[in-house]
């Protein structure tokens, strides 16, 4: 049966609930162009020790806005655009193309009867999260 990207996104919703996946997505550069800002402001109003001042404080305020907020990763899944949402599939595909299935529930049941498709899509999806957005990971309600 023909697997359509909307199929797999509720797949990965389903094992990311079931596994109480969330993800911070780091800013980094946000907190970096903030830092920058507040050394340099710093500099402007008192030379080289208002750069050390506005940089640690700058510093500071960066890593708090960058701290990540925590959301659950099915809300994150389903937040991206259809081309992001494309390459999860394809990954995906390569594990379940091979199974036999006629609707999503039923798809979704053969996968959480197996620890190993588990593991594997758990894995394409931590690898995603992790290298496409940059997001940290955490589990548990």
């Amino acid at each position: 049966m023909p697997i359509s990207v909307n199929d797999v996104m509720q797949l990965f919703c389903h094992l990311a609930q079931q596994k109480g996946m969330k993800a911070a997505v780091k800013h980094s550069g946000r907190g970096a162009l903030v830092a920058g800002a507040t050394a340099f402001v710093g500099g402007l109003m008192g030379g080289p020790p208002g750069i050390a001042v506005g940089g640690a404080l700058g510093g500071l305020f960066g890593a708090w806005m960058t701290a990540g907020q925590f959301k659950p990763v099915p809300q994150i899944l389903l937040e991206l655009p259809p081309a992001e949402q494309k390459k999860l599939y394809d990954e995906a595909v390569c594990i379940i193309r091979r199974l036999d299935w006629t609707d999503i529930a039923q798809l979704t049941s053969l996968v959480m009867g197996s620890a190993s498709l588990q593991q594997q899509l758990t894995a394409v999806l931590i690898n995603y999260l992790s290298k496409e957005l940059s997001a940290e990971i955490q589990y548990g309600e």
